[in-house]
């Protein structure tokens, strides 16, 4: 299967240079947890409502921009690519969603509800990968 198959369409994005509270009133709008970012209509980034309670509400930086609390270098994947490998890329990169991409624009987003109603198989693999226990690092570290 595909992820064109079963990936989610009409994606709402943001340009780098709204807001950070433009990004969280459009996440609270739209029912969402994270936002493709953009710069001329190129995927640069993903912003989470994570990403803006942690670097932006909780260092008091209400004048940040998207491009400023985005997680830059996001994972994509393909309309293309085979589910079984997106689901792959999703549990290496402990993300529970995905921008499709083609030609450098976002067309869709691909997210482990997805999978999970598509196979069950892949979505648990992804799931077990996200997860996992991650190594933490002492406070001198």
């Amino acid at each position: 299967m595909k992820v064109r198959d079963v990936m989610s369409g009409g994606v709402i994005s943001i340009d780098r240079r709204e807001s950070a509270a433009a990004a969280a009133r459009m996440l609270r709008r739209a029912g969402i947890g994270a936002l493709p970012v953009t710069d001329g209509g190129k995927l640069v980034g993903m912003l989470t409502d994570r990403d803006i309670a942690l670097r932006c509400v909780a260092e008091g930086g209400a004048h940040l921009s998207a491009g400023d609390v985005m997680t830059r270098g996001a994972l994509t994947t393909s309309p293309e690519a085979e589910l079984a490998e997106a689901a792959r890329v999703m549990g290496r990169g402990r993300v529970r969603r995905l921008p499709v991409v083609e030609d450098g624009r976002v067309v869709g987003m691909l997210s482990l509800g997805d999978i999970a109603r598509a196979s069950s198989v892949e979505a648990a693999a992804a799931l077990a990968e996200i997860s996992s226990p991650v190594l933490r690092l002492s406070a001198e570290d």
